[in-house]
Formats: structure tokens, C-alpha cells, sequence
């Protein structure tokens, strides 16, 4: 991993912390980021949404940069910054021509370890995210997978909302997000890659220089999530009801992944899938439909999300429960050949973005140990039997699932009897 002459490269730094590079020589920038394995996951329930807080922040001021002098810094080079929280992780990167990297680690270095978090910058951002919230709250078809969220994993952080409850983001104090930060955004706990045309060695000096501050010891580990399973239903005033139905998964290191990754693509992953040709195409039930993976370090969900007008739920349930029944006992050669064709087109086509390549790496870091190369995540790919497709489904579908559904939803059915089906 540390071959000079290796296109990826790896140093752990005496502090604990990892640097990660891909050299790509063909193009004339860098993407450089620091991923943080903390996120909504982490949280303790009183401090619901201070992953996500924390990131807002990160960008409004440290001990040698205002607000606006981040802003203008990265933006006089013509480089964007960006940042985002998810459950099992926080991201802050940036894109820059490959002569400006140095800017690139020193900013990034500077929000992760001297954010002064201003008492003005704070309340100011606290109204941002509140706006964001209500935001949420008023798009049906996307705090419905916070309700499908919060139903299968009741009570725990696996649970909670991204964005926080809008009463605690309302009383958070100062103290909870430098606490959080002091005890989660650590050396052992952070991955700094980066993507592009540098030099490894040039990029690991820039990021022991400028990340020397990071607190060098180890992160509290994230509460195991329990997958429980149960309905959710909210009747409200709108054309159309929102609906996710979906059952507990595999994580990324599950003999399954692939599988069930290529169960998704032919369930619901294009126009040419079972759902999108049946519930769309044939009986014009829908406008969207689509199956979704979400798997994490310790299992994950499966689901399929669909919106329809009231008069066409009652239809809609039992024939996607047909599907999911079908797809169990019935894949065709060529539907899994359709299939390996659009991930394995998905995973080349992400490599040629720096982006891409600087959050793969960081993240495969994180979540298997190591960089998993192409050919062999290709060669997996390429593995899996129409027989591995439906034992993967023939596991999903037949456990207890979870149905959220906000709308009109007096015509979708209950779980009960959704179950009852799945079992047939």
C-alpha cells in the first residue's frame, strides 16, 4: 500500500490518524476531504441532530478564519466545499485545481480542529436548521423515510432523525456540540483521503501539519441497532399517499451484499425493472416507484417506496406484494445480466470523479479495513446466481416488515395483513 509507484496509497500517522490517497493522473484536480465514522447513530438522545449541527457550524468560523474568509478562500481558486451527515458518518471535503491541494488540507485541517463555534454564528445557524427541518416536515415524500426510519428502529439512535427534533435543535447548547466533537472526532476515528493528481507524500506532510490538533484517542463505539419492525400511518390533506414498505437487511460485510444489491437493481433499480414495468408501465399506478438498499456496518433495511393517489392504493400493495413473492422463486438470466450490467456500469463510471473516488476510498477504509479493489468487488459482482438473487429476497421478504405511509392512507393495507401475504 505504500509501493511509490501505486496508484492508491495508504500512511498512518504516529497520532492514529489514517491518510489515504488516489493518484489520478489524467485530470488537473484534487478532491480532499475528512470523513468522521460519527453520525446520527452516535448520538445520545438528548443531543438528537448534533452530528448534523456540528457540520453546519463547521463552516462558520475558526480561531484564523471567519465565515466569509472560508468562503472567499476556496471560492477565490474556484473550489468548492461541501459537507453532509449521514448515520454512520460525517463528511467535509472539498475541490480544488491540484496546485491549490495545500488549501484544500488547510482548510479542511482548520474547521475540524479550531471551529470557535460563535455564539452569533450558532444562533444564526440554529434558525437555518429549524427552516430545514420545517422544510422537511412539509415534503411528504421525504420525511416519510424518517417515519420508516424511526419504525423499524423504535426508541434507539438507528432511529432518529438526521436533522434532529425540532425541540432539542431549539434548547442545544454550545457544550453539546464541542462535547461531541471532543469525544468523536478523534485520529482514530477520522479517515483524510484524498482523489486526484497529487503526491502522497506532499498530502500526508500537509495533513500532519495542519491536522496536529485532532484529539489522538479512541471514539465511544455506536449502540447496536435492533431491528423491531411495526407500522406508521398519518392521514394528511394530500393528492397523493407516501408509502415505504420495507424489512430488515444485510450489512456491507454479509455474504448477501451483492445479492441483495442486485435484487434491488431487479425489483426496482431502473425503468426496465419488475415494479417500474408492472405497477408504472402496465397499470399506471404510480409515477415513481423504485427498491432501495440501505445497509450499515450491522445490518440495514431494504425497502421499496412508492407514492399514489388515494383511489389506486388499494391496488398498488397487492400487486408490489406479488412482485415480492415472484422474485423469490423466479429470476431470469437475463433480468440478473441487466442487473450486473448497471451496477458494474454505476461502480466504473463513479471512478472516473474525484469526488467519488476520495469518499470510496475513505469509506471502505472505514467500513472493511482496507481498500477493496475494483476487480474484486467486479468479480463478485459477477459471482452471484440467479439462485443467490432469490435467496436473498426469499430472506428479506419473509421477515417482519415495516409499513410507513402518510396521505390518504386510509386504502393501503394494514400490516397485519400485508405479513400475511409476504407468508403465502
Amino acid at each position: 500500500m505504500n509501493d511509490p509507484s501505486a496508484a492508491i496509497r495508504l500512511t498512518r500517522l504516529p497520532s492514529g490518524l489514517t491518510v489515504v490517497t488516489e493518484r489520478m493522473e489524467r485530470v488537473e484536480t484534487v478532491s480532499f476531504g475528512a470523513y468522521v465514522a460519527a453520525g446520527t447513530r452516535h448520538e445520545r438522545e438528548a443531543e438528537n441532530g448534533v452530528s448534523h449541527f456540528l457540520e453546519h457550524m463547521a463552516f462558520k468560523g475558526t480561531e484564523r478564519r471567519s465565515a466569509v474568509a472560508i468562503a472567499e478562500e476556496i471560492e477565490a481558486v474556484g473550489g468548492q466545499m461541501n459537507a453532509y451527515t449521514a448515520r454512520e458518518q460525517t463528511a467535509y471535503y472539498v475541490k480544488v485545481l491540484k496546485e491549490d491541494t495545500a488549501l484544500a488540507a488547510d482548510i479542511i485541517g482548520d474547521i475540524l480542529t479550531h471551529s470557535t463555534f460563535d455564539p452569533e454564528e450558532l444562533e444564526r445557524e440554529r434558525g437555518v436548521i429549524l427552516q430545514e427541518i420545517g422544510q422537511a416536515n412539509d415534503t411528504p415524500d421525504d420525511i416519510i423515510f424518517d417515519h420508516f426510519q424511526e419504525t423499524a428502529y423504535p426508541g434507539q439512535p438507528m432511529g432518529r432523525p438526521t436533522l434532529g427534533r425540532e425541540d432539542i435543535i431549539r434548547g442545544m447548547k454550545r457544550e453539546a456540540l464541542t462535547g461531541y466533537m471532543r469525544r468523536h472526532y478523534t485520529t482514530a476515528n477520522t479517515v483524510v483521503a484524498a482523489a486526484g493528481n497529487l503526491d502522497h507524500d506532499r498530502v500526508v506532510d500537509l495533513v500532519a501539519g495542519h491536522f496536529a490538533d485532532l484529539p489522538a484517542e479512541p471514539a465511544p463505539a455506536a449502540e447496536p441497532g435492533r431491528y423491531a419492525g411495526g407500522e406508521f400511518r398519518e392521514d394528511r390533506d394530500l393528492d397523493q399517499v407516501h408509502i415505504v414498505l420495507g424489512f430488515p437487511s444485510v450489512a456491507y460485510g454479509d455474504a448477501d451484499f451483492y445479492p441483495t444489491m442486485l435484487l434491488s437493481t431487479v425489483l426496482g433499480g431502473g425503468m426496465s425493472s419488475r415494479l417500474f414495468q408492472e405497477v408504472r408501465e402496465k397499470r399506471g399506478l404510480v409515477y415513481s416507484i423504485y427498491a432501495f438498499t440501505a445497509p450499515a456496518l450491522d445490518g440495514g433495511l431494504y425497502g421499496i417506496s412508492a407514492g399514489t393517489g388515494e383511489s389506486e392504493a388499494a391496488e398498488l400493495m397487492p400487486v408490489t406484494l406479488d412482485e415480492l413473492l415472484k422474485v423469490q422463486r423466479d429470476v431470469t438470466e437475463a433480468e440478473l445480466a441487466r442487473a450486473r450490467a448497471q451496477v458494474k456500469a454505476g461502480l466504473l463510471m463513479s471512478l472516473e470523479s474525484t469526488g467519488s473516488r476520495c469518499e470510496q476510498i475513505a469509506r471502505q477504509l472505514q467500513v472493511f479495513g482496507r481498500i477493496v479493489p475494483t476487480a474484486e468487488t467486479v468479480a463478485k459482482i459477477n459471482a452471484v446466481t440467479v439462485a443467490d438473487v432469490q435467496r436473498a429476497a426469499a430472506r428479506q421478504f419473509r421477515a417482519t416488515p415495516t409499513l410507513a405511509a402518510l396521505g390518504p392512507a386510509g386504502r393501503v393495507p394494514a400490516l397485519p395483513a400485508i405479513a400475511e401475504r409476504l407468508a403465502a
